[in-house]
């Protein structure tokens, strides 16, 4: 379980560093206004996807087992993250949070990191789409100016309160919020090592202040953002809290570990990485415990590698775990210095990009794929994507790996 940081360190040199230094920045930029959309789409405070970004994203990568790896706030814990607030408060999902990063922890040391093979892979496809319809619909208030507070959580009775409610939309809002979307498009496809998604988000949040379009802000809607990290504290834990939140923090720790392995392998993939470069899981899961617990400590969200912002990591030259170490710190500099600036960046913009990135979290290229795996994968598939859309996320789980793994032992 040594992290990868330690066999890195090995022969490094000054033109590591360099090539370290430059991907860091380049994903801080990236992960700045995910981080704090994300968190907006949670329910929570924009400057907790700040200090999740900055303490978890810095101990996965220092402690992890991938040598690339981008940890950080992801929208796949939007909507658990959303519920857990929702029902027991933010100090829940903070006790939930450490409680799962204690789980990771106890996987990490015993060696769990392995048993993510055993979970059916249509489970995992279905419960991301799923995700996905769920992060854009709640999204959709935002992109048209509506008031999302006023809508119900469940997706069809939001997009029947947004159908209800389509006199009111604001087209100012709408125009910024697809121009952003436009934009982090064309920079995707034309300029694919360029840091598109802040410069996207700013370009269309100038827009609407230069013209002083009737669209809310960070700033406008939650405050200045912080200019330093808040002071680690523990809430208050008793024993009737952690029994109540049991479900959340297994939740949490499923979805931690293994969205950080799936992103793992993909970064082994996207490397050609050889054996003695390729992650360590157990040492993976471990690194997510503690940077749960972390980001738990200073009041963050929960955590997880980044698929997205790892292969921003390896498209921009990034060698080994210095670079994910460099990225959280810099998005602490760019807290401490540009704060108010990142408070002007306009709501619907940030939500173009929140659909945006569900739409790859959903894979779209990949579903002619799975249309023609056989059939007991697509119902898996299709009953984890309904569940996780109508019902509940741990029903979701549990029925679909109950039904995958029921289906394995029949075929054998």
């Amino acid at each position: 379980m040594t992290p990868a940081l330690v066999t890195a360190m090995r022969g490094y040199t000054h033109v590591n560093f360099r090539a370290d230094l430059l991907a860091g920045i380049t994903v801080a930029m990236v992960a700045l206004p995910l981080s704090l959309a994300i968190a907006i789409a949670s329910g929570a405070d924009p400057a907790t996807g700040l200090v999740t970004a900055i303490v978890a994203g810095f101990l996965i990568s220092a402690l992890g087992g991938s040598r690339v790896q981008i940890g950080g706030p992801t929208g796949a814990f939007i909507v658990v993250v959303h519920g857990v607030i929702a029902a027991h408060g933010f100090d829940g999902l903070v006790i939930a949070t450490l409680m799962a990063g204690v789980l990771l922890v106890i996987a990490g040391v015993t060696r769990a990191g392995a048993l993510v093979r055993f979970i059916p892979e249509a489970v995992i496809n279905g419960f991301t789409i799923g995700i996905a319809v769920i992060i854009a619909t709640s999204q959709f208030p935002d992109l048209l100016g509506l008031d999302g507070r006023a809508l119900p959580a469940e997706v069809p009775a939001k997009m029947a309160g947004i159908w209800a409610a389509r006199g009111q939309i604001v087209l100012a809002a709408l125009a910024v919020g697809l121009g952003g979307m436009i934009l982090i498009v064309l920079f995707r496809r034309l300029a694919p090592k360029w840091p598109g998604l802040i410069v996207a988000v700013a370009v269309a949040s100038s827009v609407a202040w230069a013209l002083a379009l009737p669209v809310d802000t960070i700033e406008s809607r939650f405050g200045a953002l912080p200019s330093t990290l808040p002071l680690p504290r523990l809430p208050d834990v008793t024993l009737a809290r952690l029994v109540e939140l049991i479900p959340s923090a297994l939740v949490i720790a499923f979805l931690a570990g293994i969205e950080s392995l799936l992103s793992a392998m993909v970064a082994d993939r996207m490397t050609g990485a050889g054996a003695e470069h390729r992650h360590r899981p157990n040492a993976e899961i471990l690194a997510q415990g503690v940077a749960n617990i972390g980001s738990a400590l200073f009041t963050g969200l929960p955590a997880t590698g980044a698929i997205a912002r790892t292969a921003t990591n390896i498209r921009a030259g990034g060698q080994t775990p210095v670079a994910g170490m460099i990225h959280a710190v810099a998005i602490l500099v760019m807290m401490m210095v540009a704060g108010p600036l990142a408070g002007q960046m306009a709501m619907p913009a940030l939500a173009g990009l929140l659909i945006l990135t569900a739409w790859n979290m959903a894979e779209p290229h990949k579903w002619g794929e799975y249309l023609r795996e056989p059939a007991g994968d697509r119902l898996v598939l299709v009953v984890t994507l309904v569940l996780t859309v109508f019902t509940d996320l741990t029903v979701a789980i549990a029925v679909g790996v109950a039904l995958g793994l029921g289906l394995r032992a029949l075929k054998r």
